[in-house]
């Protein structure tokens, strides 16, 4: 398919897109309505895993579609919904940034919880198993389990650029056949020269704003012969003047569902490949309360 623009159009269109390209700060205001969004968030998850509560968003579902959607997944289906956190039924609002919030469910068959955990927590070769969106990757410290890691991000669209990243990742085993993790960005710094590596940083805060905070919530079950791997994922970006928001801001908002989809497709694939057999490291063990073990 091919798009044409008028010559007004398209001058339009190319400065929509320099918009984002403007360095910015992420500003204090910014940061204490995202993390309002998060722990807001976080009550609600932990609601949801209470005894008896839906594990699955698929399980909160009328029986009809829950079927219709299980089965779905069983063909190979990846299913995604947009998210919005709510406090006592009104909007969070974020002044100068833009959340993100996506919910995608996955399955895979014929593998094991363990497997799943082995491929997950094998940090030193997430550069292998989700290039070329990461590009970098380390494990940097665990204890127990918690991890420390270190991941270099890389994206060629809608413009080349890449983040020096450190997480935090604790992973809680609710029973046999299900565990949790909740991942939190302790550092993004936004690399000067993209396409360079070892380039040097904008200070942390600074930079382009396409990413200054990210949350990811895994929920893996094992069940009907294979595991369902659900991935809520909140990011945080800067966003644009109202202006323009009508184009640029669902352009990003397409950019996060797809490296969503992205990342869940390339988790499936690294546990159905022999070629990415990780290699054995710390996998969650035991059963323990989650309230006194998550970090979140």
């Amino acid at each position: 398919m091919v798009f044409l623009f008028k010559p007004t159009s398209a001058r339009l269109f190319l400065h929509c897109l320099a918009v984002p390209c403007i360095a910015t700060e992420l500003k204090q205001e910014t940061v204490e309505a995202f993390d309002r969004y998060i722990r807001v968030t976080d009550a609600r998850v932990d609601a949801e895993l209470r005894p008896g509560g839906p594990f699955l968003w698929v399980d909160s579902l009328p029986q009809s579609r829950r079927q219709r959607l299980y089965d779905l997944l069983r063909r190979g289906q990846l299913e995604i919904r947009q998210e919005k956190t709510e406090e006592q039924g009104k909007p969070i609002e974020v002044p100068d940034g833009l959340i993100h919030h996506w919910t995608s469910i996955v399955f895979v068959p014929g593998v094991s919880l363990e497997r799943a955990l082995l491929l997950l927590q094998d940090y030193d070769n997430h550069w292998r198993t989700y290039k070329p969106d990461v590009r970098r990757s380390k494990l940097l410290e665990q204890t127990d389990n918690t991890f420390k890691i270190y991941l270099q991000f890389y994206r060629q669209s809608p413009r080349h650029v890449s983040f020096n990243t450190e997480f935090q990742v604790h992973y809680t085993r609710i029973d046999s056949t299900r565990v949790i993790s909740h991942a939190v960005s302790a550092r993004i710094a936004e690399l000067e020269h993209p396409e360079q590596p070892d380039s040097p940083e904008f200070p942390v805060g600074q930079g382009h704003g396409y990413l200054w905070s990210l949350s990811n919530y895994w929920r893996l079950e094992e069940k009907d012969g294979g595991v369902y791997m659900q991935l809520e994922s909140i990011t945080l970006s800067r966003d644009v003047p109202a202006i323009f928001a009508w184009f640029v801001n669902p352009l990003i908002r397409r950019v996060s569902r797809q490296t969503l989809a992205n990342l869940l497709s390339a988790t499936r694939r690294g546990m159905l490949s022999p070629a990415t057999a990780p290699s054995t490291v710390g996998v969650t063990r035991g059963r323990s309360d989650r309230r006194d073990e998550t970090s979140v």
